[in-house]
């Protein structure tokens, strides 16, 4: 079922969006050559303790996964893209940093997650992590009222097509609001003008994720973190949006690297 959001309660949103978008801004400035995954973690804890709010990865266990997940925060490196959990490696130069951040606040929940490059980057990976940017800001503008959930994975699609990488279609965006996962899914390929017509008061979680050669996964021996299975690098996008009668809202929307808060 998918519970149409009142302005009020998107408000509420918009307030856990903010403080999401706040830790991942931050995150970008403390990932560094030398820093430890553990150390990004632990911030993240205490930022989440500090506010209030509620971790929604803490004790979240699915269908797959080893057992419930035991951090807030999922960061990948290079190769992994999804459900990374954080362990013991410090970052090195180069490599390819995903994080994923959903919380709570006051029961109403907001999901982002945006990739970094670790000191200094390769052009392909520039190129990658651009790609996933641009298909989440081509998506974002398909989520209109009177379009179509296929509407928006065809924009997602395009820009992966253009770039040359493949688009695994096991996991993509989602509704969410009261949860952490809603209907409906929202795979990152799909046919314009098809699917379930989009709605003022939608909230969705939209998340381009692509791999450099490959659609296939695999999964490391924890049961979460979730990799390219030819070993290519991996990138991942993602914003929370409410779908309004003028057209999208980020929730999630980060300040530059640097800039003050509001």
């Amino acid at each position: 079922m998918i519970e149409l959001k009142s302005p009020a309660e998107i408000g509420r949103m918009r307030t856990t969006g903010q403080f999401i978008a706040q830790i991942l801004t931050e995150l970008g400035e403390l990932a560094d050559v030398g820093v430890n995954l553990l150390d990004l973690e632990h911030h993240v804890r205490g930022r989440i303790s500090q506010r209030g709010a509620q971790s929604c990865y803490w004790d979240y266990a699915p269908s797959f996964g080893n057992g419930p997940f035991r951090n807030v925060v999922c960061l990948s490196v290079n190769d992994a893209v999804l459900h990374g959990m954080p362990h013991d490696y410090a970052l090195r130069d180069g490599d390819i940093l995903s994080m994923d951040l959903a919380v709570g606040i006051d029961g109403w929940v907001a999901d982002s997650a945006r990739t970094v490059i670790v000191g200094t980057p390769a052009d392909e990976d520039l190129q990658l992590v651009r790609a996933t940017e641009e298909a989440l800001a081509v998506g974002i503008e398909a989520a209109r009222p009177g379009n179509r959930l296929g509407d928006i994975s065809a924009a997602i699609e395009a820009v992966a097509t253009e770039n040359g990488y493949p688009v695994n279609t096991e996991f993509g965006g989602h509704g969410l609001g009261r949860t952490m996962h809603e209907d409906p899914h929202v795979s990152n390929k799909g046919r314009a003008g098809r699917g379930l017509k989009l709605r003022a008061g939608m909230t969705l979680a939209l998340e381009p994720w692509f791999a450099r050669t490959t659609d296939q996964i695999v999964y490391d021996p924890d049961g979460w973190t979730i990799r390219s299975a030819d070993g290519s690098r991996t990138a991942h996008s993602e914003h929370t949006i409410a779908i309004t009668e003028d057209g999208p809202e980020v929730l999630t929307q980060r300040l530059p690297l640097h800039a003050d808060p509001a």
